[in-house]
């Protein structure tokens, strides 16, 4: 079977699944967070952290309790991973240094999952599984909880409360995410991937010498990495590895499950919100993203830019022979899309334009669909940003889902879209103006920039992939991307709870003449176009110097 057919059986098989599970997961969550029951296993654990379920909170005591947990999950992984030398399962790994451990903390409890380190090289089984697993499903439900709060923002009236930050949590983990990775575990361990505690495995080569490779629990930790939008891998070279995603259908698997949560999220949304046209029209907007995004990436793989690639009839540098260019191209689309930063290829050796297309898919802030949670927050500011402008354009104050845009509500907005991009340009700027972080460019040229702007973007937008040839395990780089990563993940995300706050306040204003439908095919259109041009106009010269100008030249 050739690359491209068995590329197009893939996504086809691809889009049949995530369109069977649509409407019954979509409805199932929404179910979730309406629920004013509380399952047996919920009430023990509000017992144990002394919550009460039954209590509203503020949007900013919702944002402190959101903030709270986030610092001390910070501090309790940095110890993990600082003593981890002293503790069970360590399989002789030393702790991290303050630095890396620091990087590392900051990256799973922000659900960015940035690696500078080889998994197999530095963590034992214990803080993959008590440390990084853990956080893949509180940074996920984390994300779920902050768009359920902005979705009650539209949906309540006349109060300043947004729901209870610790049942959104634990919902989300008990509800959702455990029992879909779960599931997801079970089917890739049916795969091939390893789960157990086995440790190191010495094997003879076809040489005749000894090579020794380390097995654990990786299904389980791989799957709610991809389920939820992590991307963090057991070994160094992720979802690459046959450990990790031995065969075709694992591949498959891994890409459904990222695109999973963040697809279904819109149907959500328009069953909580009474509105679901608008929910599609959400959806349709993603979906045209990921389309255009997946075809752009697809063609500039396939056709073979550059010497070598021409020569051997495909660009399969970096790129493992058992997936092919097509789902290679799939696979590293849909991940930089979901804001998930597993890969089962090497973004680096993808061609000049193909990371472009990369790139471009977290610059758009990962609306398509986005990260788990994150993907539907970044679509409603948009789409309240998409209605500011028709309400300019017609001289009439804005309204979206029954309240009006003020200037508080625009002001938010603003700050929330100019977030990512100052934490990735003054990120950028202080990596190329001073020496010792410039050494750590190993490529020169358009390229070298990109690498550096890769790595900014992926962790202000919460990625967590990158491109090779930086040399990102150093004091600055450590510090550096923690720190974007911080202030992309949480700044954002307690402006969306103002925002939240600010909506949930107002009374619904009825339905007039002058009111922009915004479950009609026009909003669509200029819900992507306000996507687009936005970005562009935010990173366009960046984008000019990097990838277009090694992409063109």
């Amino acid at each position: 079977m050739s690359d491209a057919l068995a590329g197009l059986l893939t996504i086809g098989v691809l889009v049949l699944a995530l369109a069977a599970v649509h409407v019954p997961l979509g409805d199932y969550l929404a179910r979730v967070y309406r629920s004013e029951r509380h399952l047996p296993v919920e009430r023990f654990v509000y017992r144990l952290c002394r919550v009460d379920p039954g209590a509203q909170q503020r949007w900013t005591v919702y944002a402190l309790s959101l903030l709270g947990f986030a610092a001390v999950s910070v501090l309790l992984l940095y110890l993990l991973l600082r003593l981890q030398r002293v503790l069970p399962l360590s399989l002789g790994h030393s702790g991290l240094p303050p630095s890396g451990a620091f990087n590392t903390a900051v990256s799973f409890v922000t659900n960015t999952d940035w690696q500078w380190y080889s998994g197999e090289a530095v963590m034992g089984q214990l803080a993959q599984l008590a440390g990084l697993a853990v956080q893949n499903f509180l940074s996920a439900a984390t994300g779920l909880a902050v768009a359920v709060a902005l979705i009650r923002g539209f949906v309540r009236e006349g109060t300043d409360e947004i729901g209870n930050f610790w049942v959104d949590l634990v919902r989300s983990v008990i509800r959702v995410l455990l029992p879909l990775a779960f599931l997801s575990a079970l089917l890739l361990a049916a795969c091939g991937a390893v789960q157990d505690f086995a440790g190191a495995h010495t094997f003879t080569t076809l040489e005749g010498g000894d090579q020794t490779i380390l097995r654990g629990p990786v299904a389980s930790q791989q799957a709610i990495s991809v389920l939820g939008t992590n991307g963090g891998g057991y070994f160094n070279a992720n979802a690459a590895h046959p450990y990790e995603n031995p065969t075709a259908l694992s591949n498959l698997l891994q890409t459904f499950l990222m695109l999973l949560i963040p697809s279904v999220l819109p149907r959500t949304f328009g069953r909580l919100v009474g509105s679901p046209r608008h929910g599609w029209v959400l959806f349709a907007v993603m979906a045209v993203l990921w389309t255009v995004g997946l075809t752009l990436t697809t063609v500039f793989e396939a056709t073979h830019h550059g010497t070598v690639p021409r020569e051997v009839g495909a660009a399969l540098e970096g790129k493992e022979t058992r997936f092919g260019v097509w789902n290679s191209a799939l696979f590293g689309h849909s991940a930089t899309a979901t804001s998930s930063g597993a890969n089962d290829a090497s973004y680096d050796s993808f061609t000049p334009l193909g990371g472009g297309v990369l790139l471009l898919n977290m610059l758009l802030g990962e609306i398509s669909p986005g990260g788990i949670g994150g993907g539907l927050i970044g679509m409603l500011v948009l789409a309240v940003l998409a209605v500011f402008i028709a309400g300019l354009m017609v001289g009439r104050t804005p309204e979206y889902l029954g309240r009006k845009i003020r200037q508080r509500e625009i002001t938010l907005v603003a700050l929330y879209v100019l977030a990512m991009p100052f934490a990735v340009l003054v990120g950028v700027g202080l990596a190329l103006a001073f020496p010792g972080p410039r050494e750590a460019i190993l490529n020169p040229g358009p390229h070298g920039l990109t690498e550096v702007l890769y790595a900014f973007v992926s962790a202000a937008n919460n990625n967590g992939s990158a491109f090779a040839g930086l040399t990102s395990g150093t004091t600055f780089y450590n510090t550096a991307l923690a720190l974007a990563m911080l202030f992309g993940r949480f700044l954002p995300m307690v402006l969306v709870l103002a925002l939240a706050g600010s909506l949930a306040a107002q009374q619904r204003v009825p339905v007039s003449s002058g009111t922009l439908p915004t479950h009609q095919p026009m909003f669509a259109g200029l819900l992507t176009g306000v996507a687009v041009i936005v970005t562009g106009l935010t990173f366009f010269p960046a984008l000019a110097l990097g990838p277009l100008a090694e992409g063109l030249k």
